[in-house]
Protein backbone atom coordinates (compact mmCIF):
# COMPACT_ATOMS: atom_id res chain seq x y z
CA UNK A 1 0.00 0.00 0.00
CA UNK A 2 1.49 3.45 -0.68
CA UNK A 3 1.80 6.42 1.52
CA UNK A 4 -1.30 9.19 0.97
CA UNK A 5 0.07 12.40 -0.25
CA UNK A 6 -0.02 14.76 2.87
CA UNK A 7 -3.33 15.21 4.39
CA UNK A 8 -5.01 17.00 7.20
CA UNK A 9 -5.32 15.14 10.38
CA UNK A 10 -8.43 17.64 11.56
CA UNK A 11 -11.60 17.60 9.87
CA UNK A 12 -11.35 21.55 10.85
CA UNK A 13 -8.30 21.50 8.59
CA UNK A 14 -10.71 19.44 5.53
CA UNK A 15 -13.88 18.74 5.24
CA UNK A 16 -14.90 21.73 7.26
CA UNK A 17 -12.00 24.02 6.09
CA UNK A 18 -14.67 26.10 4.80
CA UNK A 19 -16.78 26.51 7.67
CA UNK A 20 -14.51 27.15 10.28
CA UNK A 21 -11.86 29.58 7.81
CA UNK A 22 -12.71 33.04 9.52
CA UNK A 23 -11.12 31.66 13.25
CA UNK A 24 -7.24 30.49 11.22
CA UNK A 25 -7.12 34.50 10.06
CA UNK A 26 -6.12 34.69 13.80
CA UNK A 27 -6.25 31.31 15.82
CA UNK A 28 -3.56 29.66 13.50
CA UNK A 29 0.36 29.34 14.31
CA UNK A 30 0.37 32.35 11.50
CA UNK A 31 -2.04 34.32 13.24
CA UNK A 32 -0.54 34.22 16.20
CA UNK A 33 2.89 34.78 15.26
CA UNK A 34 1.40 37.80 13.11
CA UNK A 35 0.34 39.18 16.53
CA UNK A 36 3.32 38.93 17.96
CA UNK A 37 5.19 40.78 15.28
CA UNK A 38 2.54 43.55 15.99
CA UNK A 39 2.96 43.41 20.29
CA UNK A 40 7.24 43.49 18.94
CA UNK A 41 6.81 46.26 16.74
CA UNK A 42 4.56 48.56 18.56
CA UNK A 43 6.53 47.78 21.50
CA UNK A 44 9.70 49.07 19.80
CA UNK A 45 7.63 52.21 18.84
CA UNK A 46 6.07 52.95 22.43
CA UNK A 47 9.91 53.15 23.10
CA UNK A 48 11.38 55.79 20.80
CA UNK A 49 8.43 57.50 21.28
CA UNK A 50 9.32 58.17 24.67
CA UNK A 51 12.90 58.38 23.67
CA UNK A 52 14.12 55.97 25.97
CA UNK A 53 18.13 55.62 26.21
CA UNK A 54 18.84 58.24 23.82
CA UNK A 55 16.67 56.98 21.51
CA UNK A 56 15.20 59.19 18.70
CA UNK A 57 11.55 58.91 17.75
CA UNK A 58 10.49 57.18 14.74
CA UNK A 59 8.94 59.29 11.63
CA UNK A 60 5.32 58.58 10.44
CA UNK A 61 7.10 57.14 7.39
CA UNK A 62 9.13 54.79 9.63
CA UNK A 63 6.45 54.31 11.54
CA UNK A 64 4.58 53.09 8.58
CA UNK A 65 7.14 50.74 6.90
CA UNK A 66 7.22 49.09 10.59
CA UNK A 67 4.52 48.38 10.61
CA UNK A 68 3.96 47.03 7.25
CA UNK A 69 5.47 43.89 9.43
CA UNK A 70 2.73 42.70 10.34
CA UNK A 71 0.21 44.45 8.15
CA UNK A 72 1.39 42.96 5.28
CA UNK A 73 2.48 39.83 7.41
CA UNK A 74 2.28 36.67 4.63
CA UNK A 75 3.88 33.79 3.40
CA UNK A 76 7.24 35.44 3.22
CA UNK A 77 6.88 35.80 7.02
CA UNK A 78 5.66 32.05 7.67
CA UNK A 79 8.21 30.50 5.80
CA UNK A 80 10.73 32.67 7.43
CA UNK A 81 9.77 31.88 10.41
CA UNK A 82 9.38 28.24 10.18
CA UNK A 83 12.85 28.04 8.63
CA UNK A 84 14.82 29.84 11.87
CA UNK A 85 12.35 27.92 14.22
CA UNK A 86 13.90 24.67 12.99
CA UNK A 87 17.35 26.49 14.59
CA UNK A 88 16.38 28.61 17.34
CA UNK A 89 13.54 25.84 18.69
CA UNK A 90 11.62 28.42 20.22
CA UNK A 91 8.84 30.53 18.49
CA UNK A 92 8.81 33.66 20.26
CA UNK A 93 12.48 33.97 19.79
CA UNK A 94 12.28 33.54 16.24
CA UNK A 95 9.61 36.01 15.51
CA UNK A 96 12.47 38.77 17.36
CA UNK A 97 14.63 37.70 14.99
CA UNK A 98 12.93 38.28 12.29
CA UNK A 99 11.74 41.76 13.15
CA UNK A 100 15.41 42.42 13.93
CA UNK A 101 15.92 41.29 9.97
CA UNK A 102 13.60 43.51 8.95
CA UNK A 103 14.78 46.61 10.97
CA UNK A 104 17.72 46.19 9.16
CA UNK A 105 16.49 45.86 5.66
CA UNK A 106 14.64 49.00 6.72
CA UNK A 107 17.51 51.12 7.82
CA UNK A 108 16.74 51.07 11.20
CA UNK A 109 19.26 48.99 12.82
CA UNK A 110 20.20 51.91 15.24
CA UNK A 111 16.70 50.95 17.06
CA UNK A 112 17.61 46.72 16.80
CA UNK A 113 18.60 46.13 20.73
CA UNK A 114 14.90 47.79 21.36
CA UNK A 115 13.47 44.38 20.42
CA UNK A 116 11.69 42.06 22.70
CA UNK A 117 13.59 44.82 25.17
CA UNK A 118 13.57 43.64 29.03
CA UNK A 119 10.71 41.33 27.81
CA UNK A 120 10.02 37.52 28.42
CA UNK A 121 8.17 35.34 25.90
CA UNK A 122 5.32 35.60 27.95
CA UNK A 123 4.91 39.48 27.73
CA UNK A 124 4.48 38.70 24.12
CA UNK A 125 2.79 35.75 24.48
CA UNK A 126 -0.09 36.87 26.81
CA UNK A 127 -0.56 39.89 24.53
CA UNK A 128 -0.79 38.27 21.10
CA UNK A 129 -3.39 35.44 22.75
CA UNK A 130 -5.33 38.21 23.76
CA UNK A 131 -5.14 40.00 20.71
CA UNK A 132 -6.01 37.18 19.04
CA UNK A 133 -8.64 35.29 21.18
CA UNK A 134 -10.58 39.41 21.20
CA UNK A 135 -10.54 39.16 17.57
CA UNK A 136 -11.71 36.22 16.77
CA UNK A 137 -14.34 35.85 19.40
CA UNK A 138 -15.52 39.67 18.78
CA UNK A 139 -15.17 39.36 15.24
CA UNK A 140 -16.33 35.30 13.88
CA UNK A 141 -17.49 33.68 16.99
CA UNK A 142 -19.91 35.88 18.36
CA UNK A 143 -21.31 37.52 15.36
CA UNK A 144 -21.98 33.64 14.25
CA UNK A 145 -23.57 33.17 18.07
CA UNK A 146 -25.93 36.62 17.43
CA UNK A 147 -26.89 35.04 14.17
CA UNK A 148 -28.33 32.26 15.47
CA UNK A 149 -29.94 33.99 18.26
CA UNK A 150 -31.74 35.95 15.40
CA UNK A 151 -32.94 32.71 13.84
CA UNK A 152 -34.34 31.74 17.11
CA UNK A 153 -35.85 35.19 17.86
CA UNK A 154 -37.35 35.38 14.17
CA UNK A 155 -38.75 32.44 14.15
CA UNK A 156 -40.31 32.50 17.81
CA UNK A 157 -42.07 35.53 16.36
CA UNK A 158 -43.22 33.72 13.56
CA UNK A 159 -44.93 30.67 15.47
CA UNK A 160 -45.44 32.90 18.52
CA UNK A 161 -49.48 31.74 17.73
CA UNK A 162 -48.60 28.16 16.94
CA UNK A 163 -50.20 26.02 20.47
CA UNK A 164 -48.42 22.78 21.00
CA UNK A 165 -48.73 20.35 23.68
CA UNK A 166 -45.83 20.26 26.40
CA UNK A 167 -44.20 17.48 26.81
CA UNK A 168 -42.33 17.57 31.05
CA UNK A 169 -40.67 14.29 31.31
CA UNK A 170 -41.70 13.22 28.45
CA UNK A 171 -45.40 13.24 28.96
CA UNK A 172 -48.55 15.43 27.83
CA UNK A 173 -48.25 18.71 29.98
CA UNK A 174 -49.36 22.16 30.04
CA UNK A 175 -50.10 23.64 26.46
CA UNK A 176 -47.10 26.25 25.10
CA UNK A 177 -46.32 27.64 21.84
CA UNK A 178 -44.06 26.84 19.49
CA UNK A 179 -42.56 30.55 19.59
CA UNK A 180 -42.69 30.67 23.00
CA UNK A 181 -40.68 27.26 23.77
CA UNK A 182 -37.98 28.73 20.80
CA UNK A 183 -38.01 31.91 22.36
CA UNK A 184 -36.47 30.34 26.01
CA UNK A 185 -33.19 29.56 23.87
CA UNK A 186 -33.14 32.85 22.42
CA UNK A 187 -33.63 34.21 25.70
CA UNK A 188 -31.22 32.37 26.92
CA UNK A 189 -28.27 32.27 24.62
CA UNK A 190 -28.53 36.01 24.65
CA UNK A 191 -27.74 35.92 28.52
CA UNK A 192 -24.14 34.27 28.11
CA UNK A 193 -23.57 35.89 24.76
CA UNK A 194 -23.78 39.23 26.66
CA UNK A 195 -21.35 37.84 29.67
CA UNK A 196 -18.90 37.03 26.70
CA UNK A 197 -18.83 40.31 24.86
CA UNK A 198 -18.60 42.20 28.11
CA UNK A 199 -15.40 40.02 29.12
CA UNK A 200 -11.77 40.67 29.56
CA UNK A 201 -9.19 39.86 27.63
CA UNK A 202 -5.85 40.96 29.58
CA UNK A 203 -2.13 40.59 28.87
CA UNK A 204 1.05 41.51 31.28
CA UNK A 205 4.15 43.08 30.56
CA UNK A 206 6.08 42.88 33.40
CA UNK A 207 9.23 40.89 32.29
CA UNK A 208 10.85 37.38 33.72
CA UNK A 209 8.86 37.16 36.85
CA UNK A 210 6.06 40.06 36.81
CA UNK A 211 8.52 42.53 38.50
CA UNK A 212 10.34 44.86 36.18
CA UNK A 213 13.76 43.75 37.66
CA UNK A 214 15.17 43.90 34.53
CA UNK A 215 13.65 47.46 33.21
CA UNK A 216 14.51 48.85 36.45
CA UNK A 217 18.12 47.84 36.13
CA UNK A 218 18.34 49.68 32.65
CA UNK A 219 16.66 52.85 33.75
CA UNK A 220 15.39 53.59 37.27
CA UNK A 221 13.90 56.42 36.82
CA UNK A 222 11.15 55.17 34.62
CA UNK A 223 7.75 54.30 36.52
CA UNK A 224 7.70 51.22 34.06
CA UNK A 225 4.15 49.51 35.27
CA UNK A 226 2.71 53.19 34.22
CA UNK A 227 4.07 52.72 31.24
CA UNK A 228 3.38 48.81 30.18
CA UNK A 229 -0.35 50.05 31.09
CA UNK A 230 -0.68 52.32 28.54
CA UNK A 231 1.27 50.21 26.11
CA UNK A 232 -1.07 47.14 26.47
CA UNK A 233 -4.34 49.26 26.67
CA UNK A 234 -3.49 50.84 23.75
CA UNK A 235 -3.55 47.70 21.54
CA UNK A 236 -7.06 47.41 22.76
CA UNK A 237 -6.66 44.67 25.85
CA UNK A 238 -7.14 44.79 29.62
CA UNK A 239 -3.78 45.00 31.73
CA UNK A 240 -2.83 42.68 34.61
CA UNK A 241 -0.33 44.25 36.90
CA UNK A 242 0.10 41.52 39.42
CA UNK A 243 1.36 38.05 37.38
CA UNK A 244 3.98 35.95 37.48
CA UNK A 245 6.13 34.49 34.58
CA UNK A 246 2.56 34.02 33.04
CA UNK A 247 -0.71 36.21 33.00
CA UNK A 248 -2.28 33.78 35.04
CA UNK A 249 -5.26 33.42 32.64
CA UNK A 250 -8.06 33.60 34.84
CA UNK A 251 -9.54 36.13 31.48
CA UNK A 252 -9.69 33.07 29.47
CA UNK A 253 -11.20 30.45 31.75
CA UNK A 254 -14.05 32.26 32.36
CA UNK A 255 -14.40 32.86 28.15
CA UNK A 256 -13.82 29.07 27.76
CA UNK A 257 -16.45 28.43 30.52
CA UNK A 258 -19.05 31.11 29.28
CA UNK A 259 -18.01 29.39 25.91
CA UNK A 260 -18.81 25.95 26.96
CA UNK A 261 -22.05 27.22 29.04
CA UNK A 262 -23.21 28.67 25.58
CA UNK A 263 -22.48 25.12 24.13
CA UNK A 264 -24.81 23.39 26.70
CA UNK A 265 -27.97 25.75 25.73
CA UNK A 266 -27.26 24.81 22.05
CA UNK A 267 -26.70 21.44 22.49
CA UNK A 268 -29.91 21.54 24.14
CA UNK A 269 -31.40 23.59 21.20
CA UNK A 270 -30.37 21.05 18.99
CA UNK A 271 -31.65 17.84 20.57
CA UNK A 272 -35.25 19.55 21.04
CA UNK A 273 -35.18 20.39 17.43
CA UNK A 274 -33.94 17.12 16.69
CA UNK A 275 -37.28 16.00 18.87
CA UNK A 276 -39.76 17.88 17.29
CA UNK A 277 -38.26 16.99 13.82
CA UNK A 278 -38.74 13.22 14.58
CA UNK A 279 -42.67 14.07 16.20
CA UNK A 280 -43.56 15.65 13.34
CA UNK A 281 -43.45 19.13 14.12
CA UNK A 282 -41.39 20.41 12.28
CA UNK A 283 -40.60 19.47 8.22
CA UNK A 284 -37.68 19.58 6.98
CA UNK A 285 -37.32 20.97 3.68
CA UNK A 286 -35.65 19.21 0.75
CA UNK A 287 -32.67 20.15 -0.72
CA UNK A 288 -32.03 19.89 -4.33
CA UNK A 289 -29.73 16.79 -4.93
CA UNK A 290 -29.45 16.22 -1.40
CA UNK A 291 -29.24 12.51 -0.37
CA UNK A 292 -30.49 11.47 3.37
CA UNK A 293 -29.85 8.05 3.17
CA UNK A 294 -27.96 5.44 0.92
CA UNK A 295 -30.80 2.91 0.45
CA UNK A 296 -34.08 4.70 2.17
CA UNK A 297 -34.67 7.22 -0.45
CA UNK A 298 -37.53 8.62 1.43
CA UNK A 299 -35.36 10.14 4.25
CA UNK A 300 -34.53 13.51 4.95
CA UNK A 301 -32.04 13.26 7.66
CA UNK A 302 -32.00 16.20 10.73
CA UNK A 303 -27.93 16.31 9.92
CA UNK A 304 -27.65 20.23 10.79
CA UNK A 305 -28.75 18.97 14.17
CA UNK A 306 -27.09 16.08 14.70
CA UNK A 307 -23.67 17.75 13.53
CA UNK A 308 -24.72 20.80 15.79
CA UNK A 309 -25.20 18.23 18.64
CA UNK A 310 -21.42 16.07 18.21
CA UNK A 311 -19.37 19.26 17.38
CA UNK A 312 -20.87 20.94 20.54
CA UNK A 313 -19.59 18.20 22.79
CA UNK A 314 -16.56 18.16 21.39
CA UNK A 315 -16.02 21.71 21.70
CA UNK A 316 -17.46 21.54 25.51
CA UNK A 317 -14.72 19.04 26.11
CA UNK A 318 -12.35 21.37 24.81
CA UNK A 319 -13.32 24.31 26.35
CA UNK A 320 -13.55 22.40 29.93
CA UNK A 321 -9.70 21.00 29.53
CA UNK A 322 -8.34 24.73 28.72
CA UNK A 323 -10.55 25.97 31.45
CA UNK A 324 -9.26 23.35 34.04
CA UNK A 325 -5.29 23.60 32.63
CA UNK A 326 -5.19 26.94 32.01
CA UNK A 327 -6.34 28.13 36.02
CA UNK A 328 -3.01 26.42 37.00
CA UNK A 329 0.73 27.03 36.73
CA UNK A 330 3.22 25.68 38.85
CA UNK A 331 5.17 28.76 41.24
CA UNK A 332 5.77 31.33 38.82
CA UNK A 333 5.70 29.22 35.51
CA UNK A 334 5.27 25.77 34.03
CA UNK A 335 4.98 25.15 30.33
CA UNK A 336 1.57 23.13 29.98
CA UNK A 337 -0.05 26.19 29.05
CA UNK A 338 2.19 26.65 26.47
CA UNK A 339 0.48 23.26 24.44
CA UNK A 340 -2.40 23.65 26.04
CA UNK A 341 -3.71 27.01 24.18
CA UNK A 342 -2.31 25.79 20.75
CA UNK A 343 -5.53 23.82 20.57
CA UNK A 344 -8.03 27.53 21.53
CA UNK A 345 -8.55 27.68 17.85
CA UNK A 346 -9.54 23.86 17.80
CA UNK A 347 -12.07 24.25 20.28
CA UNK A 348 -13.95 27.38 18.60
CA UNK A 349 -14.00 25.64 15.64
CA UNK A 350 -15.69 22.89 16.33
CA UNK A 351 -18.09 25.38 18.28
CA UNK A 352 -18.14 27.51 15.18
CA UNK A 353 -19.08 24.71 12.53
CA UNK A 354 -21.97 23.89 15.43
CA UNK A 355 -23.33 27.39 15.10
CA UNK A 356 -22.71 27.40 11.47
CA UNK A 357 -25.07 24.03 11.11
CA UNK A 358 -27.73 25.76 13.49
CA UNK A 359 -28.05 28.64 11.48
CA UNK A 360 -28.39 26.63 8.33
CA UNK A 361 -30.68 24.10 10.01
CA UNK A 362 -33.08 26.47 11.59
CA UNK A 363 -33.42 27.86 8.02
CA UNK A 364 -34.48 24.28 6.42
CA UNK A 365 -37.55 23.31 8.97
CA UNK A 366 -40.98 24.79 8.55
CA UNK A 367 -43.95 23.96 11.15
CA UNK A 368 -46.49 21.63 10.48
CA UNK A 369 -49.36 23.21 12.37
CA UNK A 370 -51.85 20.58 11.10
CA UNK A 371 -49.51 18.08 13.67
CA UNK A 372 -49.63 20.64 16.73
CA UNK A 373 -53.61 20.79 16.45
CA UNK A 374 -53.96 16.55 16.07
CA UNK A 375 -51.62 16.22 19.12
CA UNK A 376 -53.54 18.38 20.97
CA UNK A 377 -57.02 17.04 20.38
CA UNK A 378 -55.28 13.62 21.38
CA UNK A 379 -54.74 15.17 25.11
CA UNK A 380 -57.68 16.87 26.24
CA UNK A 381 -56.54 15.21 29.70
CA UNK A 382 -54.25 17.82 30.11
CA UNK A 383 -57.09 20.52 31.08
CA UNK A 384 -57.11 18.40 34.42
CA UNK A 385 -54.75 20.98 36.07
CA UNK A 386 -57.02 24.10 34.67
CA UNK A 387 -60.25 22.50 36.02
CA UNK A 388 -58.69 21.28 39.81
CA UNK A 389 -57.28 24.71 39.56
CA UNK A 390 -60.72 26.92 39.12
CA UNK A 391 -62.15 24.34 41.49
CA UNK A 392 -59.29 25.65 44.05
CA UNK A 393 -60.42 28.93 43.91
CA UNK A 394 -64.10 28.75 44.05
CA UNK A 395 -63.28 27.09 46.97
CA UNK A 396 -61.76 30.01 48.47
CA UNK A 397 -64.17 31.81 46.91
CA UNK A 398 -66.73 30.01 48.67
CA UNK A 399 -68.96 28.96 45.68
CA UNK A 400 -68.21 25.50 46.32
CA UNK A 401 -67.63 22.22 48.68
CA UNK A 402 -65.82 20.04 46.97
CA UNK A 403 -62.60 18.67 49.18
CA UNK A 404 -59.38 17.51 47.58
CA UNK A 405 -59.82 18.68 44.06
CA UNK A 406 -56.36 17.31 42.89
CA UNK A 407 -57.49 13.89 43.98
CA UNK A 408 -60.69 14.18 42.37
CA UNK A 409 -59.19 15.28 38.88
CA UNK A 410 -56.18 12.21 39.56
CA UNK A 411 -59.34 9.59 39.82
CA UNK A 412 -60.69 11.01 36.50
CA UNK A 413 -57.78 11.76 34.15
CA UNK A 414 -54.39 9.72 35.76
CA UNK A 415 -53.08 7.12 33.36
CA UNK A 416 -55.93 7.59 31.13
CA UNK A 417 -57.02 9.34 27.84
CA UNK A 418 -60.06 11.80 28.13
CA UNK A 419 -61.58 13.52 25.34
CA UNK A 420 -63.71 16.66 25.05
CA UNK A 421 -67.06 14.82 25.80
CA UNK A 422 -65.97 13.07 28.96
CA UNK A 423 -64.51 16.64 30.18
CA UNK A 424 -67.58 18.63 29.26
CA UNK A 425 -69.51 15.85 30.92
CA UNK A 426 -67.36 16.14 33.80
CA UNK A 427 -67.32 20.12 34.27
CA UNK A 428 -71.13 20.34 33.96
CA UNK A 429 -71.73 18.36 37.52
CA UNK A 430 -68.65 20.07 39.16
CA UNK A 431 -69.96 22.09 42.55
CA UNK A 432 -68.64 25.17 40.92
CA UNK A 433 -70.47 28.86 40.03
CA UNK A 434 -71.87 29.04 37.04
CA UNK A 435 -69.12 31.72 34.94
CA UNK A 436 -66.42 29.52 36.51
CA UNK A 437 -68.20 26.47 35.01
CA UNK A 438 -68.59 28.36 31.39
CA UNK A 439 -64.98 29.53 31.17
CA UNK A 440 -64.07 25.67 31.33
CA UNK A 441 -66.70 24.40 29.23
CA UNK A 442 -65.11 27.04 26.61
CA UNK A 443 -61.51 25.77 27.34
CA UNK A 444 -59.45 23.43 24.71
CA UNK A 445 -56.14 22.30 24.66
CA UNK A 446 -55.56 25.06 21.88
CA UNK A 447 -56.70 27.84 23.94
CA UNK A 448 -54.88 27.06 27.51
CA UNK A 449 -51.43 28.13 26.31
CA UNK A 450 -51.56 31.17 28.73
CA UNK A 451 -49.60 33.99 28.05
CA UNK A 452 -47.29 32.08 25.92
CA UNK A 453 -47.86 34.15 22.64
CA UNK A 454 -47.02 37.49 24.74
CA UNK A 455 -44.12 36.08 26.27
CA UNK A 456 -42.04 36.34 22.74
CA UNK A 457 -42.50 40.44 23.26
CA UNK A 458 -39.83 39.62 26.11
CA UNK A 459 -36.92 39.16 23.49
CA UNK A 460 -37.24 42.93 22.32
CA UNK A 461 -37.31 44.63 26.40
Amino acid sequence: MTALPSQSLSPLDGRYAAAVAPLAEFLSEAGLNRARVEVEVEWIIALTDRGLFGSAALTDEQKSSLRALYEGFGEAEIGWLAEKEAVTRHDVKAVEYLVRDRLSTLGLDAVAELTHFACTSEDINSASYALTVQRAVTQVWLPKLHAVIDALAALADEHRDAVMLSRTHGQPATPSTMGKELAVFAWRLQRVADQIAGGDYLAKFSGATGTWSAHLAAEPDVDWPALSREFIEGLGIGFNVLTTQIESHDWQVELYDRARHAGGILHNLATDVWTYISMGFFAQIPVAGATGSSTMPHKINPIRFENAEANLEIAGGLFTTLAQTLVTSRQQRDLTDSTTQRNIGVAFGHSLLALDNLQRGLTEISLSRDVLLADLDANWEVLAEAIQTVVRAEIVAGRSQITDPYALLKDLTRGRRVGAPELAEFVRGLDIGDAAKQRLLALTPETYAGLADRLVDELRA
